[in-house]
């Protein structure tokens, strides 16, 4: 994310979407308006880059929730240390996950990209769906034409 869309999200107040950051012992709500309404924000920002953003919402000792928008299918990733649940809460994409990931490269200490995933099992995911995928799984999504996804994601530590 480049320096302008920094700023643009350090701007934005937080407080609206997670009043009770620092507050461990608080329950946390962010109704579909409100996430919504932030994920407007997201796709601003992904026009000025590479067809995403996203931001954490908050973190907790073992696991963060985040927001994202994509509107063009991006790298192939792979989290070797935590496990990820999508919760789409607009839009359409292909999940693909599992088998091989095409020219991998390592971009931190347990983190992979690549191109794409080759022979991986594919999934349409919609509004509503949840999908759930194991830490060291391949994944990627695939946006067609001028479709986007919205989705709740919530990363969870650990190796599988």
């Amino acid at each position: 994310m480049d320096d302008f869309a920094k700023k643009i999200l350090n701007d934005l107040n937080l407080d609206e979407i997670a009043p009770h950051a620092k507050d461990r012992s608080s329950v946390d709500h962010w109704s579909p308006a409100v996430l919504l309404e932030r994920a407007a924000y997201l796709r601003n920002l992904a026009k000025y880059g590479d067809g995403s953003a996203s931001e954490t919402i908050k973190e907790f000792p073992h696991y963060s929730v985040e927001l994202s928008f994509r509107d063009r299918t991006r790298d192939t990733e792979v989290h070797d240390d935590y496990t990820c649940f999508f919760h789409v809460l607009a839009g359409t994409a292909t999940l693909v996950t599992g088998g091989a990931v095409a020219n991998s490269r390592s971009v931190g200490a347990s983190e992979g990209r690549g191109n794409s995933v080759e022979e991986g099992a594919r999934q349409e995911l919609r509004q509503g769906d949840v999908a759930h995928v194991p830490a060291g799984v391949p994944h990627q999504f695939l946006i067609a034409g001028d479709k986007a996804i919205i989705c709740l994601i919530v990363k969870i530590q650990g190796a599988p």
